[in-house]
Formats: C-alpha cells, structure tokens, sequence
C-alpha cells in the first residue's frame, strides 16, 4: 500500500450542493429556499427563540431561584512582580497606592497580591488578601505583609 493507492471509504464523501447553477442542477431558479417569504431573502434570518411575534418560551415561564452575582465580592489581583518596578524600597502598598500607580482601577471589593514575578525591594503590603506564595517572596525580601480584612 502507497500513499498514492489510499481513497476514502465509500460512502464518506459527498459532493458539495451548487447552488444556484441552472435548473438542471438539481437546486436552481429558488436553490432550495422555497417561494418568497422572509427565509428566502438575504439576510433573512430570524433570531434564536423567537416564536413569531407569540410571548416567547422564556418569557411566558416563571422566574424561579437565586442568583447571587449582584452580592458577590469582586477581587482585583496584582503580581509581586508588578509592585517591583512600581514602588521604591521601603514603599508601603495598599488599596489607595496601587490605584494611583494603575494596578487597580475598576471598582472592587477584595485586592489580592499573587506570586506570580521577583521582588527585591523591601515593601510593607497592606492588602485584603495574599497568596502564600507572595507573601514568601515579599517576606524574604525583607519586607513585611498585614491583612486588613
């Protein structure tokens, strides 16, 4: 067996529908679209669940249960890596310092520093939470961590 010798299986491929070539095609003059209507136009297309102008399915059904996104804790993360290049040694980095250098600027509930880059100035973090990892490197730099949640 060659790689010149090898052909699909019977069966397994089929030829593309022309649309649109003739009537002797098979799919000429409406090419498979019927006779006038909304679906036979260009662009025609109607969006998922709509019923034709009838309330739609997920408007006529109760609405049921909890959802708890408008009440969760939105967390804002920055690397150690980040607070390197951005502070001076013995720089003391909270919510309000890392808003004005740009590493927050979306409203939130929780900063969190993760572990993620090299610190090699000795910083004081007063920050929500902290990874383990972070808090090792920013430790053995010499600097020290506090929660403040």
């Amino acid at each position: 067996m060659r790689l010149h010798n090898l052909k699909p299986q019977p069966g397994a491929k089929h030829r593309r529908k022309r649309v649109g070539c003739g009537e002797s095609s098979g799919h000429g003059k409406t090419s498979g679209r019927g006779n006038k209507g909304q679906k036979a136009r260009s662009g025609g297309a109607i969006r998922p669940g709509f019923e034709g102008g009838q309330m739609p399915l997920h408007r006529r059904l109760p609405k049921k249960g909890f959802n708890n996104t408008q009440f969760r804790d939105t967390t804002e993360t920055v690397n150690v890596g980040d607070l390197d290049g951005r502070f001076d040694d013995g720089a003391v980095v909270n919510e309000q310092t890392l808003r004005d250098v740009g590493l927050v600027n979306r409203r939130c509930d929780v900063v969190k520093i993760l572990g993620d880059g090299v610190v090699e100035r000795k910083l004081t973090v007063q920050v929500d939470k902290i990874s383990a990892s972070a808090k090792e490197k920013i430790e053995k730099a010499g600097g020290t961590v506090t929660l403040t949640a």
